[in-house]
């Protein structure tokens, strides 16, 4: 075991902190990227990242940069989001790391991802080097955040660096910290081949492309490479590294971070987290990949045309192969057809890839309302887990039913409390602590069931706090609740797309709100529609779609009035017979409503 020239590090912080654009400014002093082809968030490289102004994927990238020291360093950067739904992002690029920078905004501060972010770091047993971004701007509160740094991590205001990554302040101070302080990749060529796979994509032309950082021995084109979990063997035909596009070299060194391309067609038989080693050589152990992601948010994909239901699978699966937390299985509802239940982070999560399925693979989608996973209790003591409220026991089953809780961070300037906590107790949450970072912000420690935030929450929080609060959550556990499931029904037949599972003091309200909504947006017939809210047997709200009618006594003129009422009456039992037989065509804005109202 040999120390190397090479460093592996990453960069953490929280959403919109400036953590792409340091990307940039490292990549242009190194010259890794020529000044003319230099854009905003060249990492960035997704249409949606660049209109949204985030990071969603991670991205690996290799500097060379001449030290003080007159040696010359390798360095690989892996550039990670910053919002709590990309987690599990940054959870596998600091597997493959040594060090980390983390980058505060000198305006906001510590926010809860910055937080979130840096513990863990500290549990990968990262270097940590402490950095201050924009510092130039009017409002930038330097000396507060140094002090808020140094309670969270410790060390003297000397060791953080003062930056701005968009005018290049600071730039080859973090260079030099990076090469000084990330301590450098173990280089151990002597041991069998041996790498992780943190990351995956799929090449129209070539197949599935893997992303591995090397621990042990070294990987040429032309060997032979099998995967831990399937067992599968592979001939490795691309080996390189990775700049702002795949640099062939032959082979990968023990230390470093690459790409390996070995003709995989097939989605399914590569594993982001897998060990990946040379199985004509003596066996190695499997390295500690990530834990098993587990989605909070479930909500159902269904294609607009029922013959691109195959389509849509083949396009979830290469978007599962680029993002590890995606999961999903089939599924058929009644409204919609065959589609699939997927299984999400977060809210966000769900836009992004519906966003992308929409924009990468040209599918045209319905979803339908997000849910959360739920353990039903029956009467004869058997448990299920519930995920779809279609699948929900019917209530005489029902013993009690558990929800999932969450416990949450929320960091706010202090004049915005009052506001948040009328918001906490209008969604069910229940206050813990409180800690004051500084005279002006405040931590807050609140515990939520998972359901009531999965909707409009992180929106509500923003605009009650004017953009300033910032929000992190982790799973806590599963606690009884007193909940029901809501049925809408369309001329008393069920609309499995529209059931959803929720608390029975807030059923009405939202019961009520569906239907007036779906009033507004379900076309009128030629007969007439009622829309209503039902728990079990029992309807709560309805709302009533008036027929179209054709003025039938347009041709009576005077006369007695009896020859009126016959023409109405038999344009009644003629209303009443399309009825019992007509159905009711849902636009597809209809199963959009639900995810817009108001709660």
């Amino acid at each position: 075991m040999k120390d190397s020239l090479i460093r592996n590090f990453c960069i953490i912080a929280h959403i919109d902190h400036g953590k792409s654009t340091l990307a940039d400014r490292l990549l242009e002093y190194t010259g890794t990227i020529e000044s003319r082809n230099m854009t905003k968030q060249v990492l960035d490289d997704m249409d949606l990242e660049q209109e949204r102004g985030i990071t969603i994927k991670l991205h690996a990238i290799q500097m060379l940069y001449k030290a003080k020291d007159n040696k010359e360093y390798t360095l690989n950067l892996i550039d990670t989001p910053g919002h709590v739904d990309f987690s599990y992002e940054v959870s596998r690029s600091l597997a493959a790391c040594e060090g980390a920078i983390l980058v505060v905004d000198a305006t906001q501060g510590i926010e809860a991802q910055t937080i979130s972010n840096l513990y863990l770091a500290i549990d990968n047993g990262l270097e940590i080097i402490p950095v201050i971004n924009k510092i130039d701007l009017q409002s930038a509160m330097v000396e507060e955040v140094q002090n808020q740094i140094i309670e969270l991590i410790g060390g003297t205001k000397e060791e953080i660096i003062s930056a701005s990554a968009k005018a290049g302040i600071g730039t080859e101070t973090i260079l030099e910290s990076i090469v000084n302080k990330i301590p450098s990749a173990r280089i151990i060529e002597e041991q069998p081949f041996r790498a992780l796979v943190f990351d995956s994509k799929f090449d129209i032309y070539r197949g599935v492309v893997i992303y591995i950082r090397v621990f042990d021995g070294e990987i040429k084109e032309g060997d032979k490479i099998s995967f831990f979990s399937t067992g599968q063997v592979f001939e490795a035909e691309e080996v390189g590294i990775l700049k702002m596009d795949r640099i062939r070299t032959k082979s990968l060194k023990s230390g470093n971070v690459g790409y390996l391309i070995a003709g995989m067609k097939d989605v399914n038989e590569s594993k982001v987290g897998d060990t990946i080693f040379n199985p004509e050589q003596p066996t190695v152990e499997q390295l500690p990949g990530y834990r098993e992601v587990k989605p909070m948010v479930f909500s159902g994909i269904y294609p607009t045309q029922s013959n691109e239901f195959e389509m849509l699978r083949d396009s979830l699966s290469k978007l599962k192969l680029n993002d590890a937390a995606l999961s999903f299985v089939p599924e058929s509802s009644v409204a919609l057809g065959f589609g699939f239940r997927c299984g999400f982070l977060g809210l966000l999560h769900l836009e992004i890839i519906q966003e992308r399925l929409e924009r990468e693979y040209g599918m045209s989608i319905v979803t339908t309302v997000p849910n959360v996973e739920y353990k039903v209790h029956k009467t004869n003591s058997e448990l299920v887990i519930v995920d779809n409220p279609s699948d929900m026991p019917e209530q005489v089953m029902v013993d009690y039913i558990e929800e999932p809780y969450i416990t949450s961070q929320i960091i706010t300037p202090t004049e915005y409390i009052g506001n948040i906590m009328k918001l906490v107790n209008e969604r069910r949450g229940i206050f813990l602590n409180q800690n004051y970072i500084d005279s002006k912000r405040v931590d807050l420690h609140i515990e939520f069931p998972l359901g009531e935030i999965v909707f409009d929450f992180y929106d509500k929080l923003k605009s009650t706090s004017r953009g300033y609060a910032s929000f992190d959550y982790e799973f806590r556990d599963f606690r009884k609740s007193d909940l029901v499931k809501l049925d809408i029904l369309l001329n008393g037949e069920s609309v499995d797309a529209f059931s959803s599972i929720l608390h029975k003091d807030n059923a009405f309200h939202w019961g009520k709100k569906l239907c007036e909504k779906l009033r507004k947006l379900i076309p009128r017939q030629m007969f007439e529609v009622a829309i209503q809210a039902s728990i079990g047997s029992k309807v709560i709200a309805r709302e009533t779609i008036s027929a179209m009618r054709k003025n039938v006594t347009a041709k009576c003129y005077g006369g007695d009035i009896s020859r009126k009422r016959k023409l109405l009456e038999k344009q009644k039992e003629g209303k009443k017979r399309m009825k019992q037989v007509g159905s009711v065509e849902i636009p597809q804005e209809a199963f959009l409503a639900a995810l817009s109202i108001e709660r």
